[in-house]
């Protein structure tokens, strides 16, 4: 396993990136043990480590987001919109939902151009799924883009993924309003599934892990239960509701001893 490239090995670098800036997708990237990060992104890794199990974290969000792709695809749900999604790793949402549905159609959204470029790579020869830069934050733009309605039908059930990335974003720009906005865009028979950092587990570790993040380009906002809880509006949460990331539907009873080291909450709901 790879834990970071040196900075010498940068011919995967859009052009007019920022290599000394750290971002949420390249230090997420890191943790998972990818190759594509820098040396600020993997210091800032390397410092949230000290204050929480930030690895074992990005492990089980990964593995919540495999499990709730799959659920997705067995409620019979074909198409995908991914915010946020980060650089790709083994186990990406078309990965996991083409393997068991090929007619699947997976549309990628991230504001990070390193995420976005090897994204397109990845999907060049794979018509059923797109990658496009664009902020979440602007949900009209996304929702009308003209990749994203090209590839997804939206008369018909969509799975709206926010795995892991409204702590990116601060309540004056209105998470709750801007996960209306998309959610008002879906039919009955659609899904959201969110995953999200938590204080409750560990709040100290927060604390410390909001310091290590503010010279990024993404600082983190941590949120209570019931502040995560009001993403999903009106929509119905399926069992077991919102929960730790390993103990939403695990594959394993094992998986459940993990949940002290999650640190973000998970769940899926439906639009009846």
């Amino acid at each position: 396993m790879s834990f970071g490239v040196t900075d010498a090995m940068t011919d995967w670098v859009p052009t007019g990136v920022d290599e000394e800036v750290p971002s949420a997708a390249r230090v997420y990237d890191y943790l998972l043990g990818g190759g594509h990060n820098f040396s600020a992104d993997r210091a800032l890794a390397e410092n949230l480590l000290k204050v929480l199990p930030a690895r074992d974290m990005a492990r089980l969000n990964r593995q919540y987001l495999d499990r709730a792709v799959r659920f997705l695809v067995g409620e019979g749900v074909t198409q995908f919109l991914d915010l946020g999604s980060g650089i790709p790793t083994v186990g990406n949402v078309h990965e996991v939902a083409q393997k068991l549905n090929p007619a699947a159609r997976v549309v990628y959204v991230d504001n990070e151009s390193v995420a976005v470029a090897h994204s397109e790579l990845m999907l060049r020869d794979n018509p059923n799924a797109a990658a496009i830069e664009a902020d979440m934050r602007d949900p009209e733009g996304i929702l009308g883009h003209e990749r994203v309605r090209g590839l997804l039908d939206f008369s018909r059930p969509v799975a709206l993924l926010m795995v892991g990335v409204v702590q990116f974003i601060p309540d004056t720009d209105d998470p709750w309003g801007i996960a209306e906005t998309f959610r008002a865009a879906l039919v009955p028979g659609s899904h959201f599934a969110l995953s999200a950092f938590t204080w409750d587990n560990a709040p100290e570790g927060m604390r410390a892990a909001i310091e290590v993040f503010k010279n990024s380009r993404d600082p983190i906002f941590p949120r209570g239960r019931e502040e995560i809880l009001r993403m999903f509006g009106d929509f119905t949460l399926v069992e077991p509701g919102l929960v730790y990331t390993p103990e939403w539907r695990p594959d394993r009873a094992s998986a459940l001893a993990d949940a002290s080291r999650s640190n973000l909450y998970a769940g899926v709901a439906r639009k009846n």
